[in-house]
């Protein structure tokens, strides 16, 4: 019960990787906010467009609002476009920065004067393409790079004031948007098969085994642990493809 009596914040929490984070956070004590377009029945539910980020800071004082305090914030929430630089209208770019970049930026800034009083955390979750690109992923690797270095920065700004900020960059986690994907190709098993072969640890991830480490990171047991992007990629970037 590590976040028991603590108050916490997670956006995109409806759903794949934020719903685990959500309900870890609650297993252990928390008191849970998702945040998202439309209504969670699990978790008390702040609706919110994230493509408009002036609406962000009205998430934070919804929580402080019903809850008096908040102790840990999640940014998971995102989106991804494919596209070609050269084709992507400026319209889209934008979206993809509003809601991955620029989003994160405003709620952490909403969220800073309430957990400066409870020297509470921060994780943001980044993406393996912040590190490495898949095609036609300029606007989405291009947000979550600029992710991880909000996360830097802030940690190096506010970690005298007990505040940490990490990232956690997963890489393929068994999302129903990946699983529905896979099931899509014409043999969902060879498929399987073929993208099991590029984690050195034989498959790819679970949504709870990110939560896992997002959980420890916000937990006090991480309390020397801030401006870091942790990999969770069952080794995926570290192998070396064949010539």
């Amino acid at each position: 019960m590590r976040f028991r009596d603590k108050v916490a914040l997670v956006t995109g929490g409806r759903s794949g990787i934020g719903q685990a984070i959500a309900r870890r956070l609650g297993d252990e004590g928390a008191r849970v906010f998702t945040a998202q377009r439309g209504s969670d029945a699990a978790f008390e539910s702040i609706t919110v467009d994230f493509a408009n980020p002036a609406q962000a800071g009205a998430a934070v004082d919804t929580v402080i609002e019903r809850a008096g305090r908040l102790d840990v914030l999640v940014n998971n929430a995102g989106i991804m476009q494919e596209a070609l630089a050269e084709d992507m209208p400026l319209a889209d770019w934008e979206r993809n920065i509003a809601v991955n970049l620029t989003t994160p930026f405003m709620l952490i800034k909403a969220a800073l004067p309430h957990l400066r009083k409870v020297k509470g955390s921060i994780v943001n979750i980044g993406s393996i393409e912040g590190l490495g690109v898949n095609p036609k992923h300029a606007a989405y690797s291009a947000s979550k790079a600029g992710l991880h270095g909000l996360t830097r920065a802030i940690a190096v700004d506010h970690g005298a004031e007990g505040i940490r900020c990490n990232a956690v960059a997963p890489g393929w986690i068994d999302t129903d948007l990946n699983l529905d994907f896979i099931e899509s190709m014409p043999d969902p098993a060879a498929f399987r098969r073929e993208i099991g072969r590029i984690h050195p640890v034989g498959r790819t991830g679970k949504p709870e085994e990110v939560a896992a480490l997002v959980a420890w990171l916000a937990s006090s047991e991480a309390g020397f642990v801030t401006g870091q992007v942790w990999t969770i990629d069952g080794g995926r970037m570290t192998k070396l493809s064949l010539p």
